[in-house]
């Protein structure tokens, strides 16, 4: 059984940084894709950034320059740096992922940590 576990989360003021990890566990072979999503209150999900396991990676409009992805294959963790955040970046952020276990590769999804941006 594989999971995703979300953590890295929590208050921090504006132009501060955070960085997000994204662990899985299980029998797992390797990360083909991870993506980074986030959903505001009222709002719908947003597509913040991917990669994929080589390392090739796209940002949404709203992060570029400012948020960094990355996949450690060696530890099965993703990580999303963000700097320079502002109140707009404050939402449950939530990582999704391709994982190849010994049989197949299948999208599992983590459960989702909060980042408030406030003074």
């Amino acid at each position: 059984q594989v999971q995703l576990v979300e953590s890295g989360g929590g208050l921090v003021q504006p132009g501060g940084s955070l960085r997000l990890s994204c662990a899985a566990s299980g029998s797992i072979f390797s990360i083909n894709f991870m993506g980074w999503y986030r959903q505001a209150p009222g709002k719908q999900r947003e597509l913040v950034a991917t990669s994929t396991g080589s390392g090739t990676t796209y940002y949404g409009d709203s992060v570029k320059g400012r948020f960094t992805i990355a996949i450690d294959n060696a530890k099965h963790t993703g990580y999303l740096r963000m700097d320079n955040l502002n109140v707009e970046d404050t939402a449950v952020y939530y990582c999704n992922a391709n994982i190849v276990t010994g049989r197949s590769a299948q999208n599992y999804w983590g459960q989702g940590t909060q980042v408030t941006v406030s003074s």
